[in-house]
């Protein structure tokens, strides 16, 4: 009697699993195709706004997150070109009349530096010919660019030189700091009572440190004729 009951009870599990196991067929079957008939509604007809909202799958979520970049991409460049259309017309001028000017900074044209010449020159406060680093070839490419009429250089200011370059003679040189302050360009290094030299590849020859050297320590050169371009000249 015990081995009947026990054969049953065995059938019965067995009963059970296979019933388990349809179930979970059944449903794994059905999920599949809600999938696919949800996927393919969702091609064909776009979801009502009282539809419940279905879940993207990754390859839809990376194409709406490259979509968003890339729209963020086309509003900053938007933005840079709202920014360069918004700089006024005369900002721009002043920025090519600066671009032109030698940036000596000697200030021989009755300004400080070449751009605040550059902003005289466009607010018609100053004319095309006050500056003599830049001779008349600066004047012709600047009446060429304004629109203006061709002036001799104001011999007021100064005259067209070569290029040239500060060299301190630093045995002489005290260490009074003065012509370190007077140097546009910070072309001159040094400390108080310590020699002073000159950054050849920095200065500009504005011969603004010649005035305040108390020693007359500072001369004027030819560019091309530093140490770093010097050489021995050719036999007679």
């Amino acid at each position: 009697m015990s081995r009947v009951s026990t054969l049953l009870a065995l059938l019965a599990f067995i009963a059970a699993l296979a019933l388990l196991g349809a179930v979970l067929g059944y449903l794994s079957t059905s999920s599949g195709a809600l999938s696919l008939r949800r996927w393919a509604r969702r091609q064909t007809t776009p979801p009502d706004d009282g539809a419940p909202e279905m879940t993207d799958s990754p390859a839809d979520t990376h194409f709406q997150q490259t979509q968003a970049a890339d729209t963020h991409i086309q509003q900053t460049q938007a933005a840079d070109t709202h920014v360069e259309q918004t700089i006024p017309p005369a900002e721009q001028l002043i920025e090519r009349v600066n671009a032109c000017l030698p940036q000596t900074q000697c200030a021989q044209c009755g300004h400080p530096g070449c751009r605040p010449y550059a902003t005289a020159i466009i607010n018609d406060e100053a004319p095309i010919n006050q500056c003599p680093p830049g001779g008349e070839a600066l004047i012709h490419e600047l009446a060429d660019l304004l629109g203006k009429e061709f002036l001799p250089l104001d011999a007021e200011r100064g005259e067209t030189k070569a290029p040239q370059v500060a060299l301190i003679d630093e045995p002489l040189c005290i260490g009074c700091t003065l012509c370190i302050a007077a140097c546009p360009v910070d072309a001159i290094v040094g400390a108080s009572k310590l020699m002073h030299t000159v950054v050849i590849d920095q200065c500009t020859g504005c011969e603004l440190c010649l005035p305040p050297c108390p020693v007359d320590c500072i001369s004027l050169v030819p560019a091309d004729d530093t140490l770093a371009h010097w050489h021995w000249p050719k036999p007679a």
